[in-house]
């Protein structure tokens, strides 16, 4: 089979990565060779490749979801929304400038023959590729400038469908608007509704729909329910998961409460997704002081925009409300305080200083940061974007666990063999750099290609670490270890829940899949596939009966 099909959306967060996810795992499952691609994704969440590309973290969970490692040309340009109104634009995994809205308007043109190229390469390398569309196809701005959506579509000759969310109203008159706006020669690319997020029995739409098709001439393939519990890296943070506390949650004096400080231009918040695989976490985002509590655990996660997110993590009391919980009527660092995790920009903003000669992100000139960790930071203007492994050196983190969980010596190019330790992976999407101060206690020792050195800060005595790596919970003895910590130093007993989060993530990938291969009409999916290249080896309509009888069919009813 070969092809290739756009996947666009009413509006953002109706589901567009979601379907391209599970079409990209139905069509692994029968050894379709299959990449996911987005022309442009705006966001702060983003992931950096093997290569040391930097491309949206939902390209990176639809490339897993193909079974392929992610790639620049899956995402190759990435806006990423600054403080002061502008953009960061990353183009084929690089900063390239930062621009306005207008200015970026006009950068398009420039951008063009990028974004065809990206997917002219990887539709000759693949068998299929499923592009994602951006916010709404809709959008009545001048279509002749569409880089993502329906303009891309009809300029290489893929046919599309078009996700709308029914959960919050509106679904049929979006869709209905949808063709109804763009003109005729995007109109014709339209080939498929897709109605998500149903909380409801789908016969009870059958009439709807069929008033949709009838006025639109548009087939509608297939109406997925909620996806209750289904966590997925998305596009950005616009819309939080929320993390349910798992069952030893309720009633459990041992439960460990996580707050994450939900920053103005929060990044990278996947962070903390792994803490959902452990029944005994609750995680929580706090937006100001009054709902900070008495956590066990408080992150401070990445951001866009230290200096800006600083100032107002002190303007909304968070600085005060911390040291109420961490000192005692003198002064000291009370018993049993909360730890306090700085990620990148969290990390950036624990150390005594932030400097910005360049304006790299702030022209705000040197900054005093919150004084908990010995780190200053100096923001350049080259990115640093590259995956990292090591181990941890920080000997309680590395105690935390039993002493058969050192890595093996072969994970640490260069660096003798010390027990006991943890593995340590991760990467860095970053302009700030730090500097630990000549005291500072290191928390990791990262050795591989890249080179060898300590990365960040330990205080162990004021319970705050520092990191700049984002990825590092994903990875179970490193959570585990670190929780330990955490449960020790708040006197409750914390055992790992012994669920690998790779696993989760692949068996959630498998379940969204199965809903798609249950819910959607794949012989129609498959044909159009088909449309947007050609097919080989073979009829549509055989595939598809084959993607459907290869799925475990476990059904998503909706709650």
């Amino acid at each position: 089979m070969r092809g290739a099909l756009m996947v666009c959306g009413t509006a953002s967060h109706v589901g567009k990565s979601q379907v391209v996810a599970g079409l990209c795992r139905l069509l692994a499952r029968q050894g379709v060779k299959v990449a996911p691609f987005k022309a442009q994704s705006r966001g702060l969440d983003s992931f950096v490749t093997p290569e040391g590309h930097e491309i949206g973290r939902a390209q990176a969970m639809q490339a897993m979801a193909a079974g392929v490692e992610p790639e620049v040309a899956m995402n190759p340009v990435l806006v990423k929304p600054t403080a002061d109104g502008t953009s960061q634009v990353v183009v084929r995994g690089r900063p390239w400038r930062v621009l306005d809205a207008v200015a970026y308007r006009e950068a398009r043109t420039e951008l063009r023959p990028v974004v065809q190229e990206a997917l002219a390469d990887l539709r000759s390398r693949f068998d299929v590729v499923i592009c994602e569309g951006a916010g709404s196809a809709a959008e009545l701005e001048p279509l002749d400038e569409d880089l993502v959506n329906l303009g891309l579509a009809a300029d290489v000759g893929v046919p599309a469908i078009v996700v709308g969310a029914i959960d919050r109203g509106g679904v049929f008159a979006a869709l209905y608007g949808t063709v109804g706006l763009v003109p005729d020669r995007y109109r014709r690319a339209v080939r498929g509704f897709v109605i998500n997020k149903l909380r409801g029995d789908p016969l009870l739409l059958a009439p709807a729909t069929e008033e949709l098709e009838r006025r639109t001439g548009v087939p509608v393939l297939g109406v997925l329910p909620y996806a209750d519990g289904l966590v997925l890296d998305a596009e950005d943070g616009t819309e939080l998961p929320r993390h349910a506390p798992g069952p030893l949650a309720a009633g459990s004096e041992d439960v460990l409460d996580v707050a994450v400080v939900r920053f103005p231009h929060l990044s990278n918040f996947t962070d903390v997704d792994a803490l959902a695989v452990e029944p005994a976490v609750s995680v929580r985002f706090v937006d100001h002081s009054s709902s900070l509590g008495d956590p066990d655990l408080v992150v401070l996660p990445g951001t866009k925009a230290t200096v800006a997110d600083l100032a107002w993590f002190r303007a909304v009391g968070f600085d005060i409300a911390l040291e109420g919980l961490r000192r005692d009527t003198s002064g000291g660092v009370r018993a049993g305080s909360p730890l306090v995790l700085g990620i990148c920009g969290g990390y950036q903003m624990l150390g005594t200083r932030i400097e910005d000669p360049g304006s790299v992100e702030s022209a705000s000139g040197p900054v005093d940061g919150l004084g908990l960790l010995d780190v200053r930071t100096v923001f350049l203007v080259d990115e640093r974007t590259r995956q990292r492994r090591g181990r941890t050196v920080w000997p309680r983190l590395s105690r935390a666990l039993v002493d058969d969980g050192t890595m093996p010596e072969e994970e640490l190019e260069g660096a003798p063999r010390q027990d006991p330790s943890v593995p340590v992976r991760g990467y860095e999407v970053h302009h700030g750099r730090a500097h630990p101060g000549p005291g500072a206690a290191p928390l990791f020792l990262l050795g591989d290609r890249r080179g060898r050195r300590t990365e960040g800060v330990v205080d162990e005595d004021g319970g705050v670490l520092g990191s700049s790596l984002h990825g590092l919970l994903e990875h179970d003895e490193l959570r585990s270890a670190l929780l330990a910590v955490v449960a020790a130093r708040r006197a409750k007993r914390f055992v790992p829940s012994g669920v690998s989060f790779a696993a989760a993530r692949q068996g959630q990938i498998e379940r969204l899949a199965d809903v798609c291969a249950d819910r959607l009409d794949l012989e129609a999916v498959c044909a159009l596939v088909a449309e947007g290249g050609g097919a080989t080896g073979g009829p549509a309509v055989a595939v598809a009966s084959d993607l459907a009888a290869a799925s475990d069919l476990a059904v998503m009813d909706a709650p």
